[in-house]
């Protein structure tokens, strides 16, 4: 028998087997070796980088002192001076920190020499104390410069033509003998002067001339400024760019100008403010050409951004008078395809809930507005609820200063309380209300006044259950005191007349007292007729405070106040309830904030109150 046999081919050690031979372990055991050892050498060698980076940055790093008295001369050297504003720089080398040193004093002088130092005696000392420098720049000012003569004078047609427009230009120029110099107050008060000088007639004025001549060693100066008024000016018709959804006619109806009227700042603004005070325009630009060669019937070019048709509107709040609230509107502006706004509007906070439809036409001749509106609003407060309906129609006028309006209402309010069953009253009121705010600022206001007067009839008969006679009357008063402090004094009063009773009045013409915005000390509504525990609406009201707010800054200060107050059906009968107490201050980029804490004497409590804006 045949047979034949396979030889097995020679195994080479080493590379059979996957390579598991003892050659090839050896082999990677000195590749994952070496692997390891560089990348722990570049390791190694990022630490000492940063390290050395960090020990760079440890020596170069230091920390300024800068001593100087007033106040305001520190807060300039600590703004601008190059040794303090690099101090938190970590590249900054030893040659560039030795010529910081070396340009400190002479930076010093400059910067003073604005605020009228003209010869300070500078001295920088520099010490390395736990391995950090630390720079004193010590700066004795020396005396300050101050003005000893202010003289103005004007050239071109004012000097003939309107002597009241040089004066309230010599008005507005801010620096007089005996003030301290600087160059900043310098430079308000030329552009305070020449502002004041354009507001009216002259917009192209300008300054034809200005010097300020300092003597340091007398440590005076005197200050010169020649304005030139240039021609009259007169505005011409308006130029409106931006309409697209609504007619042009609107910007025309609530335009104040005429063309050929005096140029007039102030109606420049009051048209703005007539625009923005309409529901179409999101923004409004105005824009007067000032060309001295062309002073007559000046274009006003008035560019407007518009609202779309449809826009939804919501806020959330919280006062310690109603708690937190939420409200929200919806608008169409182009109803029946003419422009005439349709607005649903609602609040709801933790002591009333409320809703409103209006529509309105657009504004037509010198910016009246008419409408028709109804509403629905619960209160419930101090234990009485009172459920009001109220529709009518109204003719109002909103200006920059004044706003006016007209209105027939028909109300009809039903009065919950403890003691008795509940009752309804109706009334078809004709009413008036009339606003003026003649303040420096409506924002913060620091002087002036706002006035709020209403006034309205009922007769018995006429959709009304009682005849009768309503006022009311609310103004507020800023008296400034120097160039921080200010007293505010508020005033209310208010009066149904009428023969019967007050229930037969609708209670949301009548009046309550207490609160952040009345008398403080006590809680919201809370003052009026206690009748088992329901404080019930009345015919009287009167309410004063005095304020005293002192500002320690520009936006923080602190106030005292004192209010008294009642609110009564029976004048002989009334009964004060006063209240005092402190609170905070804050000018917000939103309005101005106050925080208080008041005791109400009569009760024996305190109470705090936050509120925002200008109750008014």
């Amino acid at each position: 028998m045949a047979g034949s046999a396979i030889d097995k081919p020679p195994v080479r050690r080493g590379r059979a087997n996957g390579g598991r031979g003892p050659l090839a372990s050896a082999r990677r055991s000195l590749r994952v070796l070496f692997r390891l050892g560089l990348t722990l050498g570049v390791a190694l060698l990022m630490l000492n980088a940063l390290e050395a980076q960090a020990a760079r940055r440890a020596a170069a790093s230091y920390k300024v002192d800068i001593e100087a008295a007033p106040r305001s001369l520190r807060k300039l050297l600590e703004a601008h001076l190059d040794i303090a504003r690099f101090a938190k720089r970590p590249d900054i080398s030893e040659d560039q920190f030795e010529f910081l040193i070396t340009a400190t004093p002479q930076q010093v002088r400059d910067l003073a020499s604005t605020q009228g130092y003209f010869s300070p005696v500078v001295r920088t000392d520099v010490r390395v104390v736990d391995g950090k420098k630390q720079i004193t720049v010590n700066v004795d000012p020396g005396p300050q410069t101050h003005i000893t003569s202010v003289s103005l004078s004007f050239r071109g047609p004012v000097l003939t033509e309107d002597p009241a427009q040089e004066n309230a230009a010599r008005f507005a120029f801010s620096l007089h003998e005996g003030d301290a110099f600087s160059q900043g107050d310098w430079d308000d008060a030329k552009n305070a002067s020449l502002k004041a000088l354009q507001a009216r007639r002259y917009l192209g004025a300008k300054i034809y001339h200005s010097e300020a001549r300092v003597d340091p060693r007398t440590h005076e100066a005197t200050l010169a400024v020649t304005y030139d008024s240039g021609p009259t000016f007169t505005m011409g018709a308006l130029d409106v760019s931006g309409t697209q959804r609504y007619p042009k006619g609107i910007v025309d109806n609530v335009n104040p100008i005429h063309a050929g009227d005096i140029y007039d700042v102030q109606r420049v603004t009051e048209l703005q403010r007539q625009l923005q005070n309409t529901p179409y325009y999101a923004s409004v630009a105005i824009d007067v050409d000032s060309d001295p060669a062309k002073p007559v019937d000046t274009p006003v070019h008035v560019k407007v951004s518009e609202y779309p048709y449809n826009s939804i509107r919501g806020g959330v709040g919280y006062s310690t008078d109603n708690g937190p609230l939420i409200q929200g509107s919806y608008s169409y502006l182009d109803t029946f395809g003419k422009a005439w706004p349709f607005t649903v509007e609602g609040r709801l906070d933790s002591t009333q809930q409320y809703g409103q439809v209006q529509l309105a036409m657009p504004p037509g001749a010198r910016g009246w507005t008419n409408s028709v509106l109804a509403s629905y609003t619960t209160t419930d407060v101090s234990d009485t609820r009172i459920y009001s309906i109220r529709g009518g129609v109204q003719r109002a006028r909103t200006s920059q200063f004044i706003d006016t309006s007209y209105s027939i209402l028909y109300y009809q309010d039903r009065l919950d309380q403890n003691a008795f069953a509940p009752t309804t009253s109706r009334a078809l009121v004709p009413s008036w209300s009339w606003t003026r705010r003649n303040t420096d600022d409506p924002l913060f206001p620091r002087s002036g006044n706002l006035i709020h007067v209403e006034a309205g009839f009922a007769v018995k008969g006429v959709l009304t259950d009682q005849t009768f006679v309503r006022g009311y009357a609310r103004g507020q008063q800023y008296l400034p005191i120097g160039k921080e402090d200010l007293m505010l004094f508020r005033a209310e009063l208010g009066g149904v007349f009428t023969s019967g009773p007050s229930s037969g009045v609708p209670a949301s013409l009548l009046f309550r007292a207490g609160g952040s915005n009345s008398v403080r000390g006590y809680s919201y509504q809370s003052i009026g007729n206690n009748v088992d525990g329901s404080v019930l609406p009345t015919k009287y009201l009167v309410t004063a405070s005095a304020e005293y707010q002192h500002w320690f800054s520009h936006d923080w200060g602190a106030a005292a106040f004192f209010d008294v107050g009642t609110a009564t059906d029976t004048w002989g009968e009334k009964v004060f309830y006063p209240g005092a107490g402190v609170g905070a201050r804050w000018r917000s980029p939103v309005g101005p904030v106050n925080v208080d804490i008041a005791y109400g004497i009569r009760n024996h409590s305190w109470r705090p109150y936050l509120t925002l804006g200008i109750a008014f």
